[in-house]
């Protein structure tokens, strides 16, 4: 078995407008990347599937999924919020997003591959029961975690969410379900301004302030996620992949470099090697220097496939 590798060729065709920084060009320099580092024929390449409205029920309302889906424009560009946005090709690129999530779990799940990564676009972890914001149309990681959930039995899957803002959607989701642990760290003061306020018993935020760098964002990895990780003792972990914390990426404040990347990838596999029989799922969420964004991927991809 390998690591898996999934994506589809509509996430390319989502495009919010010149200049928008959550942009088609991001894939491809994933790819590009995977190319020029010689990781790209070591993985198993998979082409995601639309998943099935049932799947989303799960997470989001049915009302909701409705209202996406008559809100995609026939030509142009609409707007959901002022930062997010639908062109003609946005709901099947959402709907392939958040399908390459489930057969991520389904491989994984079957043992059909070690572990998985989900290259996908619009991201998710910002849409919440029944809002899309920030980016995000539907919650991917939200929609993988609970398939594992409802469809295969597991009692506790853990969600690890290092991108450089808090994933307001997925806690709104699982906040309370006491078999979902949620570990974070985001920029703080900074969008969407949540996380901090009496968060619920299952999620381990760990706010950083701006200016942070390795050591800050090693030390809450180290203090206070895997203490929370090691007593729940997870029977599959979620990565909400960001890489919008780099040094390099002026969308933020954060100073991590492409070694931070493997080093909490490492630090978490160890975790699902010793509790989770290595079961894990990633998937991709911020990063918008393209640069940065593909070489942290390639680091995360490579402690997962063990390159």
């Amino acid at each position: 078995m390998a690591t898996a590798f999934i994506t589809h060729p509509l996430c390319r065709k989502h495009d919010m407008g010149s200049y928008h920084p959550e942009c088609p060009e991001r894939l491809s320099a994933i790819e590009d990347q995977l190319i020029a580092s010689g990781v790209g024929p070591h993985l198993d390449h998979h082409e995601a599937p639309q998943v099935k409205l049932g799947s989303l029920a799960r997470v989001h309302p049915m009302e909701y999924i409705s209202h996406i889906r008559s809100s995609s424009p026939q030509h142009g560009t609409v707007h959901l919020d002022p930062d997010t946005a639908m062109n003609p090709h946005t709901w099947a690129a959402a709907l392939h997003a958040a399908g390459a999530a489930v057969l991520a779990t389904d491989l994984v799940l079957k043992r059909k591959a070690d572990n998985a990564f989900c290259s996908v676009r619009p991201p998710g972890h910002h849409a919440t029961r029944n809002r899309a914001m920030g980016f995000c149309l539907f919650n991917n990681v939200a929609v993988a975690a609970r398939h594992a959930l409802e469809e295969y039995g597991l009692e506790r899957v853990a969600i690890v969410d290092f991108d450089v803002h808090h994933g307001n959607g997925t806690e709104d989701i699982f906040r309370d379900d006491a078999r979902v642990l949620m570990v974070s760290t985001f920029q703080h003061p900074f969008y969407p301004y949540s996380g901090t306020e009496d968060p619920a018993p299952n999620m381990v935020n760990v706010p950083l302030p701006a200016g942070a760098g390795s050591q800050p964002f090693r030390d809450a990895v180290t203090e206070q996620w895997l203490p929370a990780l090691e007593a729940f003792k997870p029977q599959m972990v979620f990565f909400s992949a960001g890489f919008d914390a780099h040094i390099e990426d002026d969308m933020a404040m954060l100073r991590l470099v492409d070694a931070d990347y493997a080093w909490v990838t490492g630090e978490i596999k160890a975790i699902a090697d010793k509790y989770a029989e290595g079961r894990i799922v990633s998937v991709l969420e911020g990063g918008y220097n393209l640069s940065a964004l593909a070489r942290g991927v390639v680091a995360h991809i490579k402690v997962l496939g063990g390159l």
